[in-house]
């Protein structure tokens, strides 16, 4: 029996120090992509519970939306402070009526 090679087996392998670097390196992306992924959800549920409690809701006043249609437009009117609120897309549709059109819309909502 060799000597050496006994010795050799019985002791531990340590890691080179590029090797304990990689491993770290590669501890704190999992570390990092777990936090994301934590993060994401979390996210994901705030706006999920923010919707709920908003939907419809002026951003104003808080009070509810009503949709009235004009054309094909859907417009948010608030039933508090009358306030008129347009989704993604709307302002351009307004913008794209001829004037007879947009005082039609303005006369529809205007408070008597």
């Amino acid at each position: 029996m060799n000597k050496n090679k006994t010795v050799e087996e019985n002791m531990p392998i340590t890691p080179t120090d590029q090797e304990q670097e990689y491993i770290a390196r590669k501890e704190f992306e999992r570390m990092q992509q777990t936090k994301a992924e934590k993060s994401k959800n979390i996210a994901t549920e705030e706006k999920l519970k923010l919707k709920e409690l908003h939907h419809m809701r002026c951003p104003k006043c808080g009070m509810e939306l009503v949709e009235i249609k004009y054309r094909a437009i859907m417009i948010d009117k608030c039933s508090g402070c009358e306030g008129i609120w347009l989704d993604a897309g709307e302002l351009e549709s307004v913008s794209q009526l001829e004037k007879t059109g947009l005082d039609k819309l303005f006369s529809a909502f205007r408070k008597d």
